[in-house]
């Protein structure tokens, strides 16, 4: 029975790579000079540090920049509020997404129920499997989950036939 899994996965590697060209890039600017900005990234967590929320939006700039030249959807970033930390510096951290949450996948299972297309749709973990019997029927949800869910960055994979 043909299949296909639907997924929210950042590429990490690239990820970090547009972390790192943004230390570079920091270190390099003039604006930045005698400042407290830095960013750090952790497992899936990446920690903004400087001396006025103005300076955080500066980096979330360079980072967004440098993610988008990686082809990395900027909609993986899950950007929580700054935090003040000792003395007059501010921290921001923010979380690379990562699997579908259980809100998203059901939304995802009832939009393809309600649709009247002849396929299933199972929540597996941190993703969705849709299998019906043909493959167009398959493509006509894939379409029909792309159009909807606009908001969470959604990729497919494991296609079977």
């Amino acid at each position: 029975m043909p299949s296909f899994d639907t997924v929210c996965e950042a590429d990490l590697v690239e990820v970090k790579n547009a972390v790192e060209n943004t230390v570079k890039e920091i270190s390099t600017r003039f604006d930045f000079k005698g400042t407290a900005a830095a960013i750090e990234i952790k497992d899936k967590e990446i920690t903004l540090i400087g001396d006025a929320d103005f300076q955080l939006t500066q980096i979330q700039d360079v980072l967004r920049n440098k993610l988008t030249k990686r082809n990395v959807d900027v909609r993986f970033l899950d950007i929580g509020d700054p935090q003040k930390i000792g003395g007059d510096k501010v921290k921001q951290v923010i979380k690379v997404r990562n699997g579908i949450e259980s809100e998203l996948a059901k939304k995802i299972q009832r939009l393809i129920k309600d649709s009247k297309i002849k396929v299933q749709a199972a929540i597996q973990g941190d993703a969705v499997r849709v299998s019906g019997t043909k493959r167009d029927d398959l493509q006509a949800a894939m379409a029909l989950i792309r159009k909807d869910v606009t908001d969470v960055p959604l990729s497919f994979n494991n296609f079977r036939d």
